[in-house]
Parts: C-alpha cells; sequence; structure tokens
C-alpha cells in the first residue's frame, strides 16, 4: 500500500507535468514514505470514455486510492483546464472517494495566462470528490523547464515551490500514519 498515490493526467509518457510528478516520487521515498505512479494511459481508454465505473480495470486504482494517506495530481494545462483523460479518470470515482485525504495538485502549462486552472478547475472536482486537505498547487511554466541529455530541468524557483510543498504533504501524511499507529 502506497503512502502517496500520485495520479498523471498527461496523455504522454515524457511530459513536464511527469517530469514533476518523478520529482515529487523521487522527494516522497527520500523521506521513507512509498509512492505509486499511476496514469491515464494506464486504462482502456474505451473505459474512460465510456464512463464504465464498473469496468474491471478501475478496481485497483480504486483500491489505491482508499489505501493512500495522501494523493499528488499532476496535469498539463490546455485551454485554461487539465486534461480532459484526467477528468475521465477522477469521473470514475464514486462519491466521496478522496474523503479525509490530502492532495497536492501540480500543474504545467505554457504561459501565466493559465495558473488558476489549478484553482477554478481542477480543485473543485477534487473537493466534490470529497478531499479534506487540498494544499496550495504548484504551476510551472514552460520556461521553467529545459532538456539536457533527454530529461527535464527545472528552473531553480519552480524547484524550490515544489519542495516546499512536497515537504508539506509529507509532514501531514506522516502525521495521519502515526495517528492511525498509535
Amino acid at each position: 500500500m502506497p503512502h502517496v498515490l500520485l495520479i498523471s493526467g498527461s496523455p504522454t509518457a515524457a511530459s513536464r507535468s511527469a517530469a514533476l510528478l518523478d520529482r515529487v516520487s523521487r522527494a516522497i521515498e527520500g523521506r521513507g514514505l512509498t509512492t505509486r505512479t499511476v496514469g491515464v494511459r494506464d486504462f482502456p481508454a474505451e473505459d474512460l470514455v465510456l464512463a464504465r465505473y464498473d469496468s474491471p480495470a478501475f478496481e485497483e486504482f480504486k483500491a489505491l486510492i482508499a489505501d493512500a494517506a495522501g494523493l499528488v495530481v499532476a496535469t498539463p494545462i490546455y485551454k485554461a483546464s487539465y486534461a480532459g483523460g484526467l477528468k475521465a479518470l477522477l469521473d470514475i470515482l464514486p462519491p466521496g472517494s478522496l474523503r479525509g485525504k490530502t492532495v497536492l495538485p501540480i500543474a504545467t502549462g505554457g504561459s501565466l495566462a493559465h495558473l488558476l486552472a489549478i484553482d477554478y478547475a481542477l480543485k473543485p472536482v477534487l473537493a466534490v470528490l470529497g478531499a479534506s486537505d487540498i494544499q496550495q498547487g504548484v504551476y510551472g511554466v514552460d520556461s521553467q523547464f529545459r532538456q539536457e541529455d533527454g530529461a527535464y530541468v527545472l528552473e531553480a524557483e519552480l524547484q524550490a515551490r515544489l519542495d516546499d510543498s512536497v515537504e508539506r504533504l509529507v509532514e501531514v501524511v506522516e502525521t495521519l500514519n502515526s495517528h492511525a499507529v498509535a
């Protein structure tokens, strides 16, 4: 059972939001917690598009959500909103699925013009699913990434914001785990 479930809303394997998720995973695991990454690409497109809520393909995902203390939801921003595949995946979850969960939303976009997409598009859906603690999101723009040897390198300011957000998430998850053990 992962302590933190990482959800990738990117339709492509090598994306800026996937690069952020990878860094988040390494930082969380560096603190001794476990992670698991699940992406929209892991599910049959037909099940997502046709909203087959009862598809066996989603059973493990629902169980991972139920068992995780925290979630990180990462998405690219397209036309002022998060990825449609992520919306389809979140729609699969039953009401209240995120109750008691701490969620860190992260997003990437072409410019600062869509910075508020986390607050006005993604956070409301997370809240409707019952997320009780939605952390301040991290938004990165294309100019804050550069490629070196086929990998994304983050600008220092973006890396610092991401590190701060991960630190807050880890503190909450550690507190939840210590209360669950006690």
